[in-house]
């Protein structure tokens, strides 16, 4: 979750509506993305679900090799999901 210093920025409507299509069809997605303490991440994953806690939203994804992660959707920096179910 957000503190003072990092608030939620909401994405645009057909962007998270793009993101809500990878989860229904399972589609495979290349992310870049920064967690909760500024780490840069880059990862084939594929989206699970979507989630909002507090007000914020998360894109549940899993990569190849297992792992879980949750990443809130304003701190994608990089998608091909406009690609991927354009």
């Amino acid at each position: 979750m957000t503190d003072d210093h990092d608030p939620y920025e909401p994405i645009a409507c057909g962007q998270h509506s793009r993101y809500e299509l990878a989860v229904m069809h399972r589609v495979e997605l290349q992310l870049a993305w920064r967690d909760e303490n500024g780490g840069a991440h880059i990862s084939k994953v594929t989206p699970t679900d979507i989630k909002t806690v507090n007000g914020e939203e998360f894109l549940i994804a899993q990569s190849p090799d297992g792992v879980t992660y949750e990443i809130r959707l304003d701190k994608i920096e990089h998608s091909d999901v406009d690609e991927a179910v354009g």
